[in-house]
């Protein structure tokens, strides 16, 4: 059993799948989205959505983060975890303006105050206002806070957004086929739109991040951090505090806390361009996020067989993470982004269109593989070290 199974933790949510097997799949079943016929219109040429995600584990990191250093401010981010997590699923269907937006938060009122609620309300709004001048325009619509110290041990930062859009600006994946390339977008670096280097962790995958990386201190002073049912063996067994720094082994004038707490990255800017004027180039969107690099898997629209054989090489968290817990390259890729978290499939001669886009915001992308023919749906990762095939 994998070290993030033993946390109680799925990549591939098993369970969740399970239970929501008999649920229709809209529209369109091989959309990032669940895409429904226009409810709020009755117009038979729009689609609604309405999707939910948020910051995960995350939180918990913040909490100890600030809890530590005293910084409010790391608070933002989490709450832009939690925007970017729904955000950049819409613009894996094609949506990327007029949306509306709900927060919802859970808090321990014991141990997360009123000030920490103001930063991640505020910085809701600060990065609406800040999106907005890219042409995404997302209205903030307020939400549930909830004080349920009996059911959350500190704090649970969550969204929902709503959008209705044309069906002929849907992306359904259902044009992917065999002899497409798909390019990878990078989720590290800094890019035109962020004001510091993006270690590139997004939200998925933080639960192994945490209690790989950093050390008992953690466990014994912060318990409130963690599921008391855990086994000891699996409970920050890394050998970091937050506040160590990275510069001397990475060159990298930031902590380990800061990398794992870099906000989730969106590419709205860049999808935006892309959607609004290379609409019939794309032919799928995935975003890696639960299930890292094997998401893709869930939303073929055939028996096609993925190969990825130019990935980004792995950024530093990653790396950290992987030293740390001594965890196979396997599992590495099937939990985290492993420093792409967005693909386009297109055709091969398309390609450079979405390259250049991605350039001109200061993100790195490249042809990191191609669709191909096959029996069944499988996928190949194919690294200096190893070949991986789920």
């Amino acid at each position: 059993m994998s070290l993030y199974s033993k946390r109680g933790v799925s990549a591939q949510k098993e369970e969740v799948h399970a239970a929501t097997k008999h649920l229709s799949q809209g529209l369109y079943p091989h959309a990032f989205c669940k895409l429904y016929p226009d409810f709020l219109g009755q117009h038979n040429d729009f689609v609604n959505v309405m999707h939910a995600d948020g910051a995960g584990t995350k939180s918990i990191l913040a909490y100890l983060y600030w809890k530590q250093t005293g910084d409010l401010s790391v608070w933002k981010g989490i709450a832009q975890d939690a925007i970017v997590m729904n955000l950049d699923d819409l613009l894996c269907v094609g949506i990327y303006n007029n949306i509306v937006f709900n927060s919802t938060i859970d808090r321990n009122k014991h141990l997360i105050p009123g000030e920490v609620l103001a930063q991640i309300i505020n910085g809701s709004q600060e990065l609406f206002d800040h999106l907005k001048t890219f042409g995404v325009n997302i209205e903030y619509l307020g939400g549930e806070t909830a004080d349920v110290g009996d059911v959350v041990r500190t704090i649970a930062v969550n969204g929902t957004m709503a959008c209705r859009w044309e069906k002929n600006k849907v992306v359904t994946n259902e044009k992917i086929a065999p002899g497409d390339v798909i390019v990878g977008l990078s989720s590290f670096g800094q890019s035109t739109y962020e004001t510091k280097y993006n270690s590139g962790i997004g939200s998925n995958g933080l639960t192994s991040a945490r209690h790989d990386v950093l050390n008992t201190f953690y466990a014994t002073h912060f318990k409130e951090s963690y599921d008391p049912h855990l086994a000891e063996e699996v409970v920050y067994i890394g050998k970091n505090r937050l506040t160590d720094s990275v510069a001397d082994t990475f060159n990298i004038d930031t902590t380990i806390g800061e990398l794992l707490l870099s906000p989730t990255r969106t590419y709205a800017p860049v999808l935006k361009s892309l959607l609004e004027n290379h609409f019939d180039k794309i032919h799928g969107l995935i975003h890696c996020s639960g299930g890292g690099q094997t998401k893709c898997l869930k939303y073929l629209p055939g028996n096609f067989k993925i190969i990825k054989d130019n990935l980004f090489d792995p950024p530093p968290v990653f790396k950290i993470i992987q030293q740390n817990s001594g965890s196979s390259l396997r599992e590495m890729y099937e939990v985290f982004n492993m420093g792409c978290r967005l693909e386009i499939y297109c055709k091969a001669s398309d390609a450079q269109v979405m390259i250049d886009a991605a350039a001109a915001y200061s993100i790195d992308a490249q042809i990191i593989g191609r669709v191909e023919e096959n029996v069944k749906k499988s996928l190949e990762i194919r690294l200096k070290e190893e070949l991986i095939v789920y």
